[in-house]
């Protein structure tokens, strides 16, 4: 899917960044975590409760970027005019974050 604009209109600050990457960072670790479990042949609900952890931070992350492509990014497109391919876009996006 080709998307509006190949940068954002706003860019995120940094601390913006950091916290996304931090969280990113965590969600890294929990699968680390869960491949050792794997290698460990730990309790299979164990592991499915940790996927289950990782699922929800993820979904966290995506509805914070949502948010924010929201409040910035297509709130800028219906200024300009080009609100409706902004919320088309958006509409495919959440289609496939739905799945």
């Amino acid at each position: 899917m080709d998307s509006l604009h190949e940068h954002t209109l706003k860019p995120r600050t940094e601390t913006e960044k950091k916290a996304v990457t931090n969280r990113l960072k965590r969600i890294e670790g929990q699968v680390r975590g869960i491949q050792k479990m794997i290698d460990e042949d730990r309790y299979c609900v164990d592991i499915l409760v940790q996927i289950s952890a990782i699922n929800s931070a993820l979904k966290r992350v995506g509805f914070e970027v949502a948010e924010r492509h929201v409040k910035h990014c297509v709130s800028d497109a219906v200024k300009s005019g080009e609100g409706d391919e902004a919320i088309e876009e958006l509409m495919d996006v959440l289609h496939q974050f739905t799945k």
